[in-house]
């Protein structure tokens, strides 16, 4: 059974940091594009990072979120830095099943495209 474990959310301050995990059993990520989303209240889910044969950011969070993984681990990360308010969701990670390279669509990577989505961490980011 493929699961995805999303941890490492909490709350910051603006400006503040934080890193989040995505621990993935039952697959090897490396075989995948493995994206990173997210969904606030009220909102649609948005696309924000992925990492796969290449890497893609959106704009919001280009300059201050980095993308990466340990393969040994089968863990992707994301660090995010000068946090805001307005990144305040929560935050999924999930395999694209059709490519392994990063596609996105205005802004936002194709959630239809992605499968084992996982429970969720919740960043709150306050003012």
């Amino acid at each position: 059974e493929v699961q995805f474990v999303e941890s490492g959310g909490g709350l910051v301050q603006a400006g503040g940091s934080l890193r989040l995990s995505c621990v993935a059993s039952g697959l090897t990520l490396d075989d995948y594009a493995i994206g990173w989303f997210r969904q606030a209240p009220g909102k649609e889910r948005e696309g924000i990072s992925c990492i796969g044969s290449n890497t893609y950011y959106t704009d919001s969070v280009k300059g201050r979120f980095t993308i990466s993984t340990d393969n040994a681990k089968n863990t992707v990360y994301l660090q995010m830095s000068s946090l805001k308010p307005e990144d305040t969701a929560v935050y999924y990670c999930a395999a694209n099943l059709m490519r392994k390279m990063c596609t996105a669509v205005g802004g936002s990577l194709k959630v239809y495209e992605h499968a084992y989505w996982g429970h969720g961490t919740q960043v709150t980011v306050s003012s």
